[in-house]
C-alpha cells in the first residue's frame, strides 16, 4: 500500500475543515476512530457543534460568488486537477477508507477508490454540459430561453459506509454546477471526506468551497440542515433519520434530496442460469460486509430452483474468507462498529424462532474476536411479514423464499416500504423485460446485482428517497432553472394589455 500516512499527525490540527484549513470542532465533546477489525484506537478528535457549522457556512457563502461566476471550463479544469491528484494518492485514501471502516483492502482499492476518481472526471465533463431548452420564439413575438444557474451553499450529510464515495457524490455534483458546499460526514468514519477537501485544495480549488464538519446528528447535523444560508441539503442515511432532515429542511423551504434505506429484491426465475445467480447472490448480498442499500437482501426463487438454489448459495458462503482487510486474500472485513456487528447478530437470532439459519449466524473465534466480524449468513423459511424481510439488517445477511407464479415473484419483490435496487434473474426477454417495467425500484440489474456507473442515476422509490446521486440528473439538481423572455415587438401598447385595461 506504499508509505501509509500516519492518521493522528495526519489530523494533528482537527478533523474540521473550513476555509481551507483544519482545526479542531468546539463542541467540547470528543469522539474516537476505531480500526473495527481490530478494536483499535485510530484517532480521537474534537467534534463539530453549532458555532462550527455557523463558521463553515459562512466560508461557503464568501466563496460562493467567485466560484458559481467562473466559467464551466475553468470549474471543470479544477475537477480535473482533483481527479489528478486522487490518482496520486489513490494508496493512501485506500488505507485511510480500510482503516476506518473494516472493508477489504481489494474492495477500497479496485471499487471505491477509483469509483471516486472516475465520479470526479465524470462531472469534470458534466460541469460543461448544462442541458436547457433550444432558445426560440414560442410565443412569437419573443425570445426565450432557460439558464442554469448555481443555487447557492448546499449542506449535506453523507453516510458511513461508503464514506469516500458518498462524500463524493455529494460534493462533485454541487460544485461542478458552481455551489459551494458544507458536509458533515459520520462520526465514525470522517477520515477520507477530509481528505478528499485537502485533495481539492492541492488541485487548486479556491478555500472554502469544500468545507467538512464533523459532529453528532443533533448538534451539527441539524444545525446544518436548518442553517437559513443553506439553499439545499443532500442526505444519504436511513429512512427514520431522512424523515427528521426532511422536517427540518421543509421548514425552511429548502431544496431536498434524500437517498435512504433498501432491502434489495433478488428475483431468480425458473429459466435463470442457476449458478449465475448462486453467485451473483453470493456477492451482491456480501458487498461491504452487506452494509450496502443496494445490497441483495432478499432473494425470491422459483419454487423449481429454491432448493438448489439455497444449497449452491450456502456451499459458496462457506468458502468466503473472513480476515485481517489488509490482506490481499480476504474477501469479508468487520462491520462498521461492535454495536453494528451486536444490531446484526440480534436479527438473526430473532429469526430463529420462525425461520430456518442455513448457514453462518455466528463471529467467529480466535484471532478475529476482537473485530466487528460476523460469518456470512443465509437463512430460509422466513414468512414474508417477518422482521428479517421488511427491516434493513445491514449486514451480510441473505433471506430466500419461494415464489411460484411470476405475478407472485412480482408481488413479493415488492412488498416493502422500499424501492432503491432490485435485480431479475432470467433468460428469457419478455420475461426479465416485464420485471425491469414492474419492479418498484430506482434501478433494477438483470442477470446482474450491484454494478454502478457515472453515466447513470442512482436513487430510489418509496420510502428510499428522492432525488439522484451521480449521472447529469444528479447535476441538474444542484441547478436553479430560470426561464429568461424577451420581447422582440417594441410595441408600446402591446394586445394582451386590452385584457387588463382599455380595448382593442
Amino acid at each position: 500500500m506504499g508509505n501509509r500516512f500516519q492518521v493522528k499527525e495526519r489530523f494533528a490540527e482537527g478533523a474540521q475543515y473550513i476555509d481551507g484549513r483544519l482545526r479542531p470542532g468546539t463542541s467540547g465533546r470528543s469522539h474516537t476512530v476505531v480500526d473495527p477489525a481490530t478494536g483499535a484506537d485510530v484517532l480521537t478528535y474534537e467534534l463539530a457543534g453549532p458555532a462550527d457549522v455557523d463558521e463553515a457556512v459562512a466560508a461557503a457563502k464568501r466563496a460562493f460568488p467567485a466560484w458559481s461566476a467562473a466559467t464551466p471550463g475553468e470549474r471543470s479544469d479544477a475537477l480535473h486537477r482533483l481527479a489528478a491528484v486522487l490518482a496520486e494518492q489513490a494508496d493512501d485514501f485506500a488505507y485511510a477508507e480500510s482503516l476506518q471502516c473494516g472493508k477489504p483492502i481489494k474492495l477500497s482499492t479496485e471499487f471505491d477508490v477509483p469509483g471516486t476518481i472516475d465520479n470526479t472526471a465524470f462531472f469534470a465533463g458534466a460541469a460543461r454540459h448544462l442541458q436547457g431548452q433550444a432558445a426560440g420564439e414560442y410565443s412569437g413575438d419573443h425570445t426565450s430561453y432557460v439558464r442554469r444557474e448555481a443555487i447557492g451553499v448546499v449542506g449535506s450529510i453523507a453516510p458511513w459506509n461508503y464514506p469516500l464515495q458518498m462524500a463524493a457524490w455529494k460534493i462533485l455534483p454541487a460544485i461542478a454546477a458552481g455551489n459551494t458546499i458544507v458536509l458533515k460526514p459520520a462520526e465514525l468514519t470522517p477520515l477520507t471526506s477530509l481528505m478528499f477537501a485537502q485533495a481539492a485544495k492541492e488541485a487548486g480549488l479556491p478555500d472554502g468551497v469544500i468545507n467538512i464538519v464533523t459532529g453528532a446528528g443533533r448538534d451539527a447535523g441539524e444545525h446544518l440542515v436548518g442553517h437559513p444560508d443553506v439553499v439545499m441539503t443532500s442526505f444519504t442515511g436511513s429512512t427514520a433519520v431522512g424523515k427528521r432532515v426532511a422536517e427540518i429542511a421543509t421548514a425552511t423551504v429548502k431544496r431536498l434530496h434524500l437517498e435512504l434505506g433498501g432491502k434489495a429484491p433478488f428475483l431468480v426465475f425458473d429459466d435463470a442460469d442457476l449458478e449465475a445467480a448462486a453467485h451473483g447472490a453470493v456477492a451482491a448480498s456480501l458487498i461491504n460486509t452487506g452494509q450496502d442499500c443496494t445490497a441483495a437482501t432478499r432473494a425470491y426463487v422459483q419454487r423449481p430452483l429454491h432448493d438448489a438454489f439455497v444449497a449452491r448459495v450456502a456451499e459458496l458462503m462457506d468458502t468466503v474468507r473472513l480476515g485481517d482487510p489488509f490482506a490481499p486474500d480476504t474477501d469479508l472485513g468487520p462491520l462498521v462498529s461492535h454495536a453494528q456487528r451486536d444490531r446484526v447478530a440480534g436479527f438473526v437470532e430473532r429469526a430463529r424462532a420462525y425461520a430456518t439459519v442455513v448457514t453462518g449466524g455466528e463471529t467467529p473465534s480466535g484471532d478475529l474476536a476482537d473485530g466487528a466480524y460476523y460469518r456470512p449468513t443465509l437463512i430460509s423459511d422466513a414468512p414474508q411479514d417477518s422482521e428479517v424481510v421488511q427491516s434493513e439488517i445491514f449486514g451480510p445477511v441473505l433471506v430466500v423464499l419461494p415464489f411460484d407464479t411470476d405475478d407472485e415473484g412480482i408481488a413479493l419483490a415488492n412488498d416493502t416500504p422500499y424501492g432503491l435496487a432490485a435485480s431479475a434473474w432470467s433468460r428469457d426477454v419478455y420475461r426479465a423485460g416485464r420485471a425491469t417495467r414492474e419492479l418498484k425500484a430506482g434501478c433494477v440489474w438483470v442477470n446482474d446485482h450491484i454494478p454502478i456507473i457515472s453515466e447513470m442515476p442512482h436513487g430510489g422509490y418509496k420510502a428510499s428517497g428522492f432525488g439522484k446521486d451521480m449521472s447529469a440528473y444528479s447535476f441538474e439538481e444542484y441547478t436553479q432553472v430560470k426561464h429568461v423572455m424577451y420581447d422582440n415587438t417594441a410595441v408600446a401598447a402591446k394586445d394582451w394589455h386590452r385584457t387588463i385595461f382599455g380595448d382593442r
